[in-house]
């Protein structure tokens, strides 16, 4: 692996004659599923997915990324696929949660025990092996972020609830791995929108998640997508308690925040994925812009514990910005890459 490598945090923007960008823009992620959003019949889904998939995978080779993810075009949102496909869950009759941004949203019921009924992703890593030979990265929503996004009508707690949903998401990772997986990343935004319940149990369950895998893990902790989640905070408010955790990676936003970078001292050791690129804007950064994005973490973490990706997931960007900053992403890398 070369020196700053770059990867995308887990999102493309899904092609138009996929699904219906413009519903998906008009609401609040879904968290259950939507069928209504794609724009292909059911019976050619699959295929239609997989085409996308293929397009993901072959503009993140052009624009010269060095781990490639499968753009989650399979995916509504980040999460919705994995949290509806597990038992205990009643999808009849959806719940009602309030979102980061205070919203009421609807969102998975559970009505039983948690527990995953089978693989969900191993063919997503199976055929991304199969068509890259990259090393590849997939994406999982994290067990906290999952509790958070549901209506408890079982547990005596969101603890119990949380580590029901850790326990899947163990069982999953170690398939993705065993799929061929160089990477996998879970990914827990909820952690920065609810730090006192992270504190209390989020942590343990994203160490409950891990427990057992041996492949390079990474955590996301993000402010939420910026087309909808529009204001930044200075600073995170849960980042320095994952520097124990036993996760590999941490993927932080440094890029629209203008984050003070000195906070990543906290998470020495780590390695740290450096958010460089605004999604709030269709403006396509330079690769200088890019490079004095990377330039001002290197006081706080060793360039050989970087690697370089967008703020957050690119799926509500058009096409061709995303590509754009994709590209500008990579130059700018390269460009550290030359000093260093």
């Amino acid at each position: 692996m070369v020196l700053l490598p770059t990867s995308l945090v887990g999102s493309y923007p899904q092609p138009d004659w996929l699904i219906d960008r413009e519903k998906l823009a008009g609401r609040f992620p879904p968290r259950v599923r939507v069928n209504e959003l794609w724009r292909v019949a059911p019976e050619w889904l699959d295929q239609a997915q997989d085409d996308a998939t293929l397009l993901a995978i072959r503009d993140q080779e052009r624009a010269g990324l060095d781990i490639l993810t499968d753009g989650e075009m399979r995916r509504e949102s980040y999460s919705n696929r994995f949290a509806t496909a597990l038992e205990g869950v009643d999808m009849d009759n959806h719940g009602t949660a309030l979102d980061r941004s205070g919203h009421p949203n609807p969102v998975p019921r559970v009505t039983g025990k948690i527990k995953r009924r089978h693989s969900v992703q191993v063919r997503d890593v199976k055929f991304l092996r199969a068509n890259t030979d990259r090393q590849i990265k997939i994406t999982v929503p994290g067990p906290f972020t999952m509790s958070q996004q549901a209506q408890n009508d079982f547990y005596e707690s969101e603890s119990d609830m949380a580590l029901d949903y850790a326990a899947a998401v163990n069982e999953e990772i170690k398939d993705l791995f065993e799929a061929g997986a160089d990477y996998v990343q879970i990914d827990e935004p909820y952690m920065q929108a609810r730090p006192e319940k992270a504190r209390d149990y989020g942590l343990d369950a994203l160490n409950a998640a891990l427990e057992g895998v041996t492949g390079k893990t990474a955590v996301h902790i993000c402010f939420g997508y910026a087309a909808i989640i529009h204001e930044r905070p200075e600073g995170y408010s849960f980042l320095p308690e994952l520097s124990g955790c036993c996760v590999n990676q941490v993927s932080i936003e440094t890029a629209q925040s203008n984050l003070d970078t000195s906070v990543l001292e906290n998470l020495r050791g780590k390695t740290v994925i450096l958010g460089v690129i605004d999604l709030s804007t269709h403006e396509v950064e330079t690769p200088d812009t890019v490079a004095n994005r990377i330039r001002r973490a290197l006081p706080h973490v060793d360039a050989d514990k970087i690697i370089v990706a967008p703020d957050c997931g690119m799926k509500y960007l058009p096409r061709d910005v995303a590509f754009g900053k994709m590209k500008a992403m990579a130059d700018g890398a390269a460009l550290v890459r030359a000093e260093l």
